[in-house]
């Protein structure tokens, strides 16, 4: 019997345990950088990678290539890259772990390693208890207390693992189209976490309803994206993808679907808030219906606008169903009209190959904006890669580009650095010849990150403040900002603080969100993208917007570059 080839996930594991090793031992960056965006590539990939490589068709896939491919055949037949078990040998691999603590790169984990002879997380505890780490040059008494306090919250020990809704929507977006499309289907919905469009996400929640329960769950099963099937029924089912993701499909009867739609939407505390209502009121809901406690009359309803409404309520959207003061405003009617991805004008932060991260021309970056229904394109390369007269060499091909997509307009704007004294690394009197200036952290997060960001929305020339805590999620926590002192500057001085759409960004985070709207602060709602296929990530800003209550009128980008104009300080 042949044995199961290995799964995406796994492929996956391995090249970003390769790319971290090999950046402890200090190689080249772009291997480090190939490996990281080819486990990205596999990891999100609905197709088998381990069957493709031994086909020679993976190369063919971008970011793959035949160097890749060969080490996807080496898991296959040897159940490790051959490049991943040399450096196994070289560097313990405790030694990764180190890199999940907040200020603990690269460097410092292998001088940690190396200079102090520590290899795990328990015996950097006690290198940390007993004052070791200050030996190490760039180390301090602050920096122990960093990493103490990290540890005792957990971090940089593997726990349950949540992934990012930027992978797990598009997958059940994909699934619920299959699933839709089949004749036996009535309707199919995603449910969960992933409905509410919460940052992470754990199992994806399918429900249906269908003509035909089986067939339904025989298609859903029988997928070739599935990898395997953990659990089958006539009307449930549970699968894993060859991407890894795990996915639950319940078909439940036309008649009930609202009730149980409902029911795996809602957060625990949004669905126990609603039956503690309904409990006053004589009524005890359930996910199969509504029953009235005096007759044990069952009430049951095929949508969720009829379910809301028979208790009372306005229609709550999924995005809201988190217990954050929702019901009481469905109640009175107070709900807001929630911002709409249709309600987008422009794009104000994005970056081209002028940024030599980014993989777009301007032009690319233009052309697909105004594919997207933009009217414009604030152009916001890295201030560090326009150095030596480059800014104003760009300006020279953005005037260009703009003469061959008018209407359309493309804006001269940057994003530029906040450094650790909070000074910024462009001069004033260039940042006055620019149309939109982003100011971000993106360094030394640990050093005053709240008096520096309130240092940059002083200066009168930036707009707007760039992902507040340069937060990376699953991955780095946000820096330490008081993010309600910060809002109150912004709303002082009127600068605006974007909710940045990259997926393991989304910071603002939606309770910042919601307060800054609360206070009158202008919201961008901004992709950051370094290519062309990074401005769909947008989708996931404005369900970060949903989420914090944001309206239209709350979201600067919603409106004409005229009025942003006016708006400015």
């Amino acid at each position: 019997m042949a044995k199961p080839l290995p799964r995406n996930a796994e492929l996956a594991d391995q090249l970003d345990l390769l790319a971290d090793l090999s950046e402890i031992l200090g190689e080249e960056s772009f291997k480090v950088i190939a490996y990281r965006r080819a486990a990205t590539r596999i990891r999100e990939s609905p197709s088998p990678i381990a069957e493709l490589a031994l086909e020679g068709k993976a190369k063919e896939l971008p970011g793959i290539g035949k160097t890749i491919e060969q080490k996807v055949v080496e898991v296959v037949e040897d159940g490790e890259m051959y490049a991943l078990q040399r450096r196994r040998e070289r560097v313990p691999v405790g030694v990764v772990d180190f890199l999940r603590l907040p200020g603990v790169g690269p460097k410092t984990a292998a001088r940690i390693w190396t200079e102090l002879g520590v290899t795990t997380l328990d015996g950097l505890q006690k290198a940390a208890e007993s004052g070791r780490l200050r030996e190490l040059s760039g180390l301090g008494a602050r920096s122990e207390e960093k990493i103490l306090t990290a540890l005792a919250a957990g971090a940089g020990r593997k726990t349950e693992s949540r992934g990012l809704l930027g992978r797990g929507l598009p997958a059940v977006q994909r699934v619920v189209g299959e699933l839709r499309a089949h004749p036996a289907a009535i309707a199919v919905s995603e449910a969960g976490s992933v409905r509410r469009r919460r940052e992470t996400v754990r199992d994806l929640d399918l429900i249906a309803t269908s003509t035909d329960p089986p067939a339904l769950i025989a298609a859903f099963c029988e997928a070739p994206w599935v990898a395997e099937i953990a659990a089958r029924g006539d009307t449930k089912a549970t699968v894993v993808g060859h991407d890894g993701l795990r996915f639950d499909l319940r078909v439940v009867p036309p008649e009930c679907y609202g009730n149980v739609l409902q029911h795996f939407t809602g957060s625990k505390d949004h669905n126990i808030a609603l039956r503690e209502d309904a409990v006053r009121r004589g009524l005890s809901i359930s996910e199969y219906g509504v029953t009235i406690v005096e007759t044990g009359e069952v009430v049951t309803h095929a949508s969720e606008e009829e379910l809301y409404s028979y208790l009372g309520y306005a229609f709550i959207p999924p995005e809201l169903r988190e217990s954050s003061g929702e019901i009481a405003a469905a109640r009175e009617d107070r709900l807001p009209e929630l911002v709409e991805l249709s309600d987008l004008h422009g794009e104000m932060h994005c970056h081209s190959t002028w940024s030599t991260d980014a993989r777009s021309t301007i032009e690319e970056m233009a052309v697909a904006a105004k594919g997207r229904g933009h009217r414009y394109l604030c152009l916001t390369d890295h201030s560090h890669y326009l150095r030596d007269s480059r800014l104003e060499r760009q300006w020279g091909e953005i005037a260009a580009v703009n003469a061959r997509v008018k209407p359309f307009r493309v804006l001269r704007g940057i994003e530029v650095n906040i450094r650790a004294d909070g000074t910024l690394d462009v001069p004033d009197d260039m940042l006055a010849e620019l149309d939109w200036v982003i100011a971000s952290l993106h360094t030394s997060f640990e050093r005053t990150p709240t008096e520096r960001v309130l240092a940059a929305i002083d200066n009168p020339h930036v707009d707007c403040i760039g992902h507040l805590t340069g937060r990376r999620l699953t991955r780095r926590d946000g820096a330490p900002v008081d993010v309600e002192r910060v809002i109150e500057r912004a709303a002082e001085t009127g600068t605006a603080l974007e909710i940045n759409s990259q997926p393991d960004r989304l910071d603002l985070r939606d309770t910042h969100a919601r307060l800054a709207g609360e206070a009158g602060v202008p919201i961008p709602v901004t992709t950051d993208a370094h290519s062309v296929d990074a401005l769909a990530n947008i989708e996931f800003g404005i369900a970060q917007a949903r989420r914090a209550w944001l309206t239209k009128e709350q979201v600067l980008n919603t409106r004409s570059w005229r009025e942003i104009e006016r708006l400015r300080r």
